[in-house]
């Protein structure tokens, strides 16, 4: 080492923000232990130092003063030791300067690699530190390789893998795309940062709302919950904070044209901006958007809802596969319970109500603040008949939960068994 090599690691303190003093310090662990291995012996007395301005490393190996030698590699007698400096006593430590021929050559493939490794872990320390602070946003990346549903994704310091779980079903990419990406977690791991990239994740409709609608961004539109099943369709749920500012308009924005580029960047996937309200009835009419509701009874101890719609709404109301209703359920986190009109006037609930605000307009909400408790016990009978189905429900599941509790029981007792045999 010369000061060829001081200059070196002068460099990688200002490319790789890696302290000289800290390079120098592993270098010194790492010749020991190198020395240990080819020259000495484990556990032996051992000091390596490099100098700060030249490079030279000096090993120097130390042996304590006793009366009798049972260790000559870390033991030397008191005679021998005053013969080199009579002031040595009993415990003293003696330095011999130690100087292997061919040790030269060890301790330089010994530094580059403590170099080296030091250098890739200062690296992964950045990359983590720069992707640590962008957990939660949005990235853009560029699609590098495909193989077999999984995508290799370059992300300018990095790359990564979007998962199969985490793509939007049915999306295709080809080597070159560039893709928005939502980064759901990063990782410390042995090999470096872990970066958890999502294309389904309901954050990245989020993101882009925020990209797209300048009152989201701003905070005059607030974003409450968002519910998805990626490639099928969102729910957003949004308030304005500013009451000249129209929460739905300003997200749809003029003729569709904000949401469209969501919608666009997601490859078509529906999304619903649903007017957000403190009445739990309201809320729930507005989130069955984009069917119109008759009528809404809650029962808000069992968070159950009754809605009624009109009859041609109704499989508008419930969606393809169900998904319109269990969307809304997920959003209000009430179950939700539709009916057609028709049906609901065989229950005998009446005609009267109130206007409410949607998103698709003004509409007619008959008995929209009917509860169990009002005069009226035709509504009420119906509650009760919903209050003994959730109850039902609930109680079939923890039966099922009973049983795979015994199950597993059973189970690890036929392992215990084995174990004995």
């Amino acid at each position: 080492m010369n000061a060829d090599f001081m200059n070196a690691l002068e460099e990688l303190r200002k490319q790789h923000g890696i302290e000289k003093e800290t390079l120098l310090e592993a270098i010194e662990s790492a010749v020991k232990s190198s020395y240990r291995r080819n020259y000495g012996a484990a556990g032996q007395d051992v000091e390596v130092t490099v100098d700060r301005d030249t490079g030279t490393v000096k090993i120097d190996q130390f042996r304590e003063v006793v009366e009798e030698v049972s260790d000559p590699r870390n033991e030397i007698s008191l005679e021998e030791a005053r013969e080199i400096d009579p002031g040595y006593e009993l415990g003293d430590r003696v330095r011999f300067e130690v100087a292997p021929e061919r040790f030269a050559r060890i301790a330089a493939q010994t530094s580059k690699q403590v170099i080296t490794q030091r250098v890739r872990e200062a690296e992964r320390e950045r990359i983590y530190n720069d992707f640590i602070e962008k957990e939660g946003d949005m990235i853009t990346g560029l699609v590098q390789r495909v193989h077999n549903s999984n995508i290799l994704i370059d992300l300018g310091k990095t790359e990564s893998i979007l998962e199969p779980s985490e793509q939007i079903p049915g999306e295709r990419f080809k080597e070159g795309d560039r893709v928005k990406l939502y980064i759901a977690e990063v990782n410390k791991t042995t090999k470096g940062p872990q970066i958890v990239l999502s294309r389904s994740h309901p954050q990245l409709v989020k993101r882009l709302i925020e990209l797209e609608v300048p009152e989201v961004h701003e905070g005059e539109v607030e974003i409450i919950d968002i519910v998805r099943e990626a490639g099928h369709r969102s729910k957003v749920a949004v308030r304005s904070n500013e009451s000249n500012i129209d929460a739905v308009g300003a997200c749809v924005g003029q003729r569709g044209s904000r949401i469209q580029n969501v919608v666009r960047e997601i490859r078509g996937e529906k999304v619903d901006i649903v007017r957000w309200s403190r009445m739990p009835e309201e809320y729930i009419a507005n989130a069955l958007s984009p069917a119109e509701v008759s009528h809404v009874i809650l029962d808000e101890d069992e968070k159950v809802a009754q809605v009624v719609v009109p009859d041609d709404q109704l499989s508008l109301a419930i969606g393809k596969a169900g998904q319109n209703a269990r969307l809304a359920a997920r959003l209000t986190q009430y179950k939700v319970d539709i009916q057609s009109l028709s049906e609901a006037e065989e229950s005998g609930l009446t005609e009267e109500g109130v206007s409410i605000r949607t998103q698709e307009g003004e509409i007619h909400v008959p008995d929209f603040f009917l509860r169990a408790e009002d005069d009226d016990d035709r509504p009420s009978r119906l509650l009760d008949r919903m209050k003994d189905e959730a109850k039902q429900e609930r109680d079939r599941e923890e039966e099922e939960e009973a049983e795979e509790e015994e199950s597993a029981g059973v189970d690890a007792d036929a392992g215990d068994v084995d174990k004995e045999e």
